[in-house]
């Protein structure tokens, strides 16, 4: 075994699905704010034959950011990233939201800028929410993608009565994710490695299935139903794509985000599927 470090953020189905892709050989980081789902998901890989270990992380939290990555480089080389974690519309309030897939994605990029090995790659979870309302004025998409992490929140359409929702925060927030990979892929370069994100569609986990018996159910269900796929998706399937990105068949992609959604905003954007029935609220 190699002493190779794949530092998955979010022990949830997709982070846990994307550990066996791409863990074999390496030791997992597996990094949570709940001990008791980070233990629960690293007893399930152990007994898989994974090796790994554990951190109880908040990345709202700088601090903590910064810790998780210096843990990670004491273990090894650090050759990938997964960055997963995130809250939904629905389990979380607006300001919420943004501290946690916005700044908390910022501060993740940031961090493990640092500390990446040459010839590694990191993913950024983010989503197809980002495509959603995208693309917003240029202004606000230079402001997104270029501001500096500690004045991220101060940016003022990013101001809680500016928003109006949870919803819309967690779609800036994507977007948000989107275009700082693009940006920090530039850092990331400097040292010999790749960055890129994945939006999936709707993905059947615990946190799709809060969304799905939530208010929003039914234009979920009418998503289900219009779109391409005439399906939802699997955290296996993001898996693959993530272990493709992150390996070396995809050596020259870095600062991509690529959809998959099933066809949600292709029928976005030709009518077919419209916003209306979803709440704002």
């Amino acid at each position: 075994m190699s002493n190779e470090v794949a530092v998955v953020i979010g022990s949830g189905s997709i982070g846990v699905a994307i550990a066996r892709r791409v863990g074999t050989g390496r030791t997992v980081l597996l990094a949570d704010y709940s001990e008791k789902n980070a233990l629960a998901a690293a007893e399930q890989l152990r007994g898989e034959g994974y090796e790994v270990t554990t951190r109880v992380t908040d990345v709202s939290d700088r601090g903590a950011v910064e810790s998780l990555a210096d843990a990670a480089a004491a273990l090894g080389p650090v050759t990938q990233v997964i960055h997963t974690a995130g809250v939904s519309p629905t389990q979380a309030s607006t300001e919420r939201v943004l501290h946690v897939d916005l700044l908390g994605t910022a501060m993740v990029l940031d961090a493990f800028a640092h500390v990446i090995a040459p010839g590694g790659a990191g993913i950024v979870i983010a989503s197809m929410a980002g495509h959603r309302e995208s693309p917003y004025a240029p202004d606000v998409e230079h402001a997104l993608a270029t501001t500096d992490t500690a004045d991220l929140l101060s940016l003022p359409f990013l101001q809680p009565d500016q928003i109006g929702s949870s919803v819309h925060a967690y779609a800036l927030s994507k977007r948000a994710n989107s275009l700082r990979v693009q940006t920090a892929a530039a850092a990331w370069g400097k040292r010999g490695a790749r960055l890129n994100a994945i939006s999936p569609g709707v993905i059947i986990t615990p946190l799709a299935l809060d969304e799905l018996s939530g208010p929003r159910g039914p234009w979920f269900e009418h998503v289900r139903t219009t779109c391409a796929a005439g399906r939802f998706g699997t955290p296996e399937e993001v898996a693959v794509v993530s272990a493709f990105l992150l390996g070396p068949d995809a050596g020259f992609i870095t600062g991509a985000d690529l959809l998959m959604d099933g066809g949600v905003t292709s029928a976005l954007r030709t009518g077919e599927l419209s916003m209306s029935p979803a709440p704002t609220s």
